[in-house]
C-alpha cells in the first residue's frame, strides 16, 4: 500500500486516520503491520464501503469527499476503508546502525550477495541481479531479507551495507 509522504507526518501526529484504495483484493489485512523506511503503520480495521462521508475523507487527509474520490476514481475494484496509526519507528534503522552481529548467520547464497552489494554500492539492483544470472524481482526480496536483518540500506540507487553488515563481513576476515 503506496502511501504519499506528504501524508507520513500527519499520520505520525494521529492527523490522519484512515487511507481509502480501489483494488480488486485488499493488499493489506487488518492486524497486521507494514512496516516502511518512514516507519511502522499498523492497519487496524479494512472494510469494503460504499460511500464515503465528509469526516472520512478529513481524516484521509482530503478537504473533501470530491477530492477524495478524484484520488481513486477510474481505477478497478471495490472502494476499501483502511482504518491505521503510526505504530512506530523502522526497528531496522536502529539495527543497522548496531555493530552487534550476534546471531547473524547467513546461507552461503545470502552471503555471496552481501559480498556483491559491499563491492558494488550505488549499483541498480537490475544490474546486480544481471551479474548474477538471476531475475530482478527474486534478486531484490532476497536484498530485502539482508535488510531486515540490519545489514543493508537501501539508497536511492541501489544498496550498500550498514554499518552491522560491515562488522559481520569483519567477523568473517
Amino acid at each position: 500500500m503506496l502511501i504519499r509522504v506528504a501524508d507520513w507526518e500527519r499520520i505520525r501526529s494521529g492527523e490522519i486516520t484512515l487511507q481509502f484504495r480501489r483494488w480488486k483484493r485488499p493488499t493489506v489485512r487488518a492486524g497486521g503491520r507494514l512496516r516502511t523506511s518512514l516507519g511502522v503503520l499498523s492497519i487496524d480495521e479494512i472494510e469494503v464501503v460504499s460511500r464515503v462521508t465528509r469526516a472520512e475523507a478529513v481524516a484521509a487527509g482530503f478537504p473533501s469527499v470530491a477530492a477524495l474520490k478524484s484520488s481513486v476514481d477510474g481505477r478497478e475494484g471495490s472502494l476499501y476503508r483502511i482504518r491505521l496509526r503510526f505504530a512506530g519507528d523502522d526497528p531496522r534503522i536502529e539495527l543497522r546502525s548496531s555493530s552487534d552481529v550476534d546471531g547473524v548467520e547467513l546461507k552461503e547464497e545470502a552471503l555471496a550477495l552481501l559480498r556483491l552489494i559491499a563491492a558494488n554500492p550505488g549499483v541498480r539492483a537490475a544490474d546486480l541481479a544481471a551479474s548474477l544470472g538471476r531475475e530482478k524481482l527474486p534478486f531484490k526480496a532476497d536484498v530485502r531479507k539482508l535488510k531486515a536483518k540490519g545489514l543493508t540500506e537501501s539508497l536511492r540507487v541501489g544498496y550498500r551495507l550498514s554499518p552491522r553488515g560491515e562488522a559481520y563481513l569483519k567477523t568473517l576476515d
